[in-house]
């Protein structure tokens, strides 16, 4: 695999679940961990059903879409329990999707969670849908279109400065920076 392979990392920014109705998502395009080559950025709604029809707009209208061999994204929902139908994702994108995750997600609290917000049972579906939570590398891994085998070069070639691939990494500091004024520094 090219060390330099075109990656959109994505991620949200900080929001108050109790004020704000929707949320900025950054996009950074990423040639492997090492260089960005764009941004793309939208808002979805906190807590909608949104999230998917927004990436695949965004994504479909970027000029570095066809350069894009992966999408990465930082956890399987954006502003909260807008969950993403990362199947669908990949199959409207025609490109690989990977949700990467520090911890292993504690799926009992999150059914409990999901059940109060508007169409949680479908939203769950979702979460099911998206498959089995592997440990590949030292990060928690649920993909569509691409095998195991890949996703470990892809996580190798992407962890630079840290435990999180940087094409997320990056994104995450923009979309708090973006918000907060400042990043945190912890994606």
């Amino acid at each position: 695999m090219k060390k330099e392979i075109r990656i959109l990392g994505v991620d949200d920014s900080p929001f108050n679940k109790f004020k704000d109705k929707n949320v900025l998502v950054v996009g950074t395009v990423y040639r492997g961990g090492n260089y960005m080559d764009g941004l793309i950025s939208c808002y979805v709604d906190v807590d909608g059903s949104d999230s998917t029809d927004k990436l695949v707009a965004l994504i479909k209208k970027t000029k570095h879409r066809p350069q894009l061999q992966l999408i990465m994204l930082k956890g399987i929902a954006l502003g909260g329990f807008n969950v993403i139908d990362i199947k669908r994702l990949s199959k409207k994108t025609k490109i690989p999707v990977i949700i990467v995750m520090k911890k292993q997600p504690n799926l009992e609290k999150m059914r409990k969670a999901i059940k109060n917000v508007r169409n949680g049972s479908e939203k769950w579906q979702l979460i099911e849908r998206a498959g089995k939570i592997r440990k590949i590398r030292h990060l928690f891994i649920q993909s569509a279109g691409v095998n195991d085998k890949k996703i470990n070069e892809m996580i190798k070639i992407t962890c630079i400065h840290g435990k999180v691939p940087e094409p997320i990494r990056v994104a995450h500091l923009i979309a708090s920076g973006i918000v907060r004024g400042e990043s945190r520094g912890r994606a």
